[in-house]
């Protein structure tokens, strides 16, 4: 049974609670986001899979998930690009919010999302439980898809993307 860590809205730790009963309740948890860029600027995406528990098919950002209680955010986005992605990699942290959406299923996100960024330049060994598809794409050609379709897109994903103005780290 795999928990989150319920946080308040300081990121403070308050708690754990089991994840999906932390999504039916909508309980504040810690929550993380990874953005990685190509060497060309590009960004990588991916396809959630169909199933996921909510957002399945939906694109969005590389990767993100929830730390685990006592790990830390390092860890955390560590094992779950390599878990993910087949990626071994130490994105830089950029910057916190806290978002909170009700999906037609009746599940919750409310989380205080960590975002990292990180250039990657290679082939992603992607975990199909996880990812239907990916690609690389160009941020204004993204910026495009995401208006022509927004419904095609997490909404976390479009959030970052409005905070960062998908321009890639210098």
């Amino acid at each position: 049974m795999e928990r989150v860590v319920l946080v308040n809205e300081l990121d403070q730790e308050i708690g754990t609670m089991e994840k999906m009963e932390a999504h039916k309740k909508g309980a504040l948890h810690r929550a993380f986001s990874v953005l990685l860029y190509n060497s060309k600027g590009e960004m990588l995406v991916q396809k959630r899979a169909l199933d996921k528990y909510h957002s399945g098919g939906l694109w969005s950002n590389a990767c993100c998930s929830h730390p685990r209680p006592g790990e830390s955010m390092a860890s955390a986005v560590n094992r779950r690009l390599k878990e993910e992605l087949g990626v071994d990699l130490h994105p830089d942290f950029s910057f916190k919010f806290i978002y909170n959406i009700k999906f037609p299923n009746q599940l919750v996100e409310h989380e205080l999302d960590h975002v990292f960024i990180g250039t990657f330049d290679g082939v992603p060994k992607i975990n199909k439980n996880e990812i239907a598809e990916f690609m690389y794409i160009d941020p204004v050609e993204l910026k495009n898809q995401i208006e022509k379709n927004p419904d095609g897109f997490s909404h976390w994903f479009k959030l970052i993307l409005n905070r960062t103005e998908i321009e890639q780290p210098l």
